[in-house]
């Protein structure tokens, strides 16, 4: 019980890893560990796309917008959202070819992330570190092309993975009174946002002045807190019409919006 928590409570995400590839049994043994996530009404609408291949990954390094775990890493998991193979199990078993919709894809992108921290834990546990690539489904509709993924297949989410060749500082968290209400919604004061975020915008924006690429950033766009960090340089308002515009558009070619 001591080690699981330990392994939970340790999480790093991973940007640096050695030459050493994973063995196929201990990357048999994680993915495991992956299928036994819950699902919905046991169905398991998802698939995990391992890639090894050194070219695949550099195609795929674009539309991971050049972070250099893509390739770096020896392994690269996809998680993807998948009622592909059912829908051909129903037309087998003469049953309605449902799961074509909107609903179809959020019960399996759910799925798709549970199998997903289920391998990420077991990899910890084994020694292994990971990365998750928000990219994954940012870039979606590129990567379902390079990967070759057919209709009513969609990437969710993803991670780098391998032994790790760095150890860096955890990261900070929210408190547990920031994020847990009891029995109801409880709203926040002005002055709970203030206690809440109070060390978060410390420490972030010490972690991002310590870059110099970053620092000069900040400073060229004359932000002043971390929340402005977040809104006006990473998560523009702009980038999130954009990205979701990308996803429904690969949501309908792929047949999730029927």
């Amino acid at each position: 019980m001591r080690l699981f928590y330990e392994t939970l409570l340790s999480h790093r995400s991973i940007r640096k890893y050695k030459h050493k590839p994973v063995p196929d049994e201990v990357l048999q043994k994680i993915l495991t560990a992956g299928t036994r996530a819950s699902s919905s009404g046991n169905m398991q609408p998802y698939s995990i796309i391992v890639t090894t291949d050194e070219k695949i990954k550099e195609e795929l390094l674009p539309a991971h917008f050049n972070q250099s775990m893509v390739t770096e890493a020896p392994v690269l998991l996809t998680f993807c959202a998948d009622f592909h193979r059912m829908r051909l199990w129903l037309e087998l078993s003469d049953a309605p070819e449902n799961f074509d919709n909107f609903m179809s894809f959020m019960i399996g992108s759910i799925d798709a992330t549970l199998a997903s921290q289920n391998v990420a834990l077991a990899a910890e546990a084994e020694g292994l570190g990971i990365c998750y690539l928000g990219t994954t489904l940012a870039s979606n509709k590129e990567i379902s092309r390079i990967l070759k993924l057919p209709k009513h297949v969609v990437p969710v989410v993803g991670f780098s993975l391998g032994y790790p060749d760095e150890v860096p500082k955890l990261r900070d968290r929210l408190s547990l009174e920031a994020i847990i209400h009891r029995e109801t919604y409880k709203d926040y004061s002005v002055d709970d946002i203030k206690k809440i975020y109070k060390e978060k915008e410390r420490e972030g924006m010490k972690r991002y002045k310590a870059n110099p690429e970053l620092k000069k950033m900040i400073d060229k766009s004359k932000v002043t807190n971390l929340a402005q960090v977040y809104t006006k340089l990473k998560y523009t308002k702009d980038s999130h019409i954009k990205y979701s515009e990308d996803v429904f558009s690969c949501l309908k070619e792929q047949g999730f919006l029927n």
